[in-house]
């Protein structure tokens, strides 16, 4: 099987997470375009979902799924039971890096609203050590070079994504050089740089559950 057709066996797979009469929470990219049009076919099954990007909005709604806003899920006093996204990278604790589509600041968003993090993605996808992956960080453009001299101090080489602006009207650095041994650490320090919006790395919103396609089927890992 091809990169392709994994990505789209993790997507149907996934249905299996969605409950009946929910609101879930999708995130962004391709194999979450796979997820979302899988869900097309059992849309009568959810009262909608909160998006994590326009792209994925827009598909969505091209498939007469109602999107809701997150902030209405939160005036309501309600939690997402699921939250369905992929990952650029995946290491044996759930920890993911994301970003590869520049949204993730309102991936870790969305969550943030969920009970439940279901990672889906293919094999190539799981790693020992986060990082072979450049890490993506959103910041606030006059903080770019700023934030970039503060990963050469770490041992990371800090390029700006070219023709990049995010949903929010940021910018995305990709770091390289970098092996995240504890994520939530590295997650935790960077978060506070000054200009940083979101940095990649998701410790903190680590995946319950990760569906990983493989030559030889769905591979189901459950992290404690």
């Amino acid at each position: 099987m091809n990169q392709d057709e994994l990505k789209a066996l993790v997507g149907r797979a996934a249905i299996e997470y969605v409950p009946e009469g929910s609101i879930i929470g999708v995130g962004t990219g391709s194999t979450v375009n796979c997820f979302i049009d899988a869900l097309a076919d059992v849309k009568r099954r959810i009262r909608g979902a909160v998006s994590s990007s326009n792209a994925s909005t827009e598909r969505l709604k091209r498939h007469g799924i109602a999107v809701l806003e997150a902030a209405d899920v939160v005036a309501q006093g309600a939690r997402l039971p699921v939250y369905i996204d992929g990952a650029d990278e995946i290491d044996g604790r759930g920890c993911m890096v994301k970003g590869g589509g520049a949204a993730l600041t309102r991936e870790k968003i969305v969550a943030d609203l969920a009970e439940r993090f279901v990672c889906i993605a293919d094999a190539s996808k799981r790693v020992d050590v986060l990082g072979r992956f450049p890490l993506p960080v959103e910041v606030i453009p006059m903080a770019a070079a700023q934030v970039a001299k503060r990963f050469e101090a770490i041992g990371g080489q800090a390029l700006l994504r070219a023709g990049v602006v995010t949903d929010n009207g940021n910018a995305i650095l990709d770091v390289r050089g970098l092996a995240i041994a504890d994520p939530l650490a590295m997650e935790t320090e960077i978060n506070q740089w000054p200009g940083v919006v979101t940095v990649g790395i998701f410790a903190r919103h680590r995946a319950s559950v990760c569906l990983l396609g493989t030559p030889e089927g769905v591979q189901t890992l459950n992290f404690a």
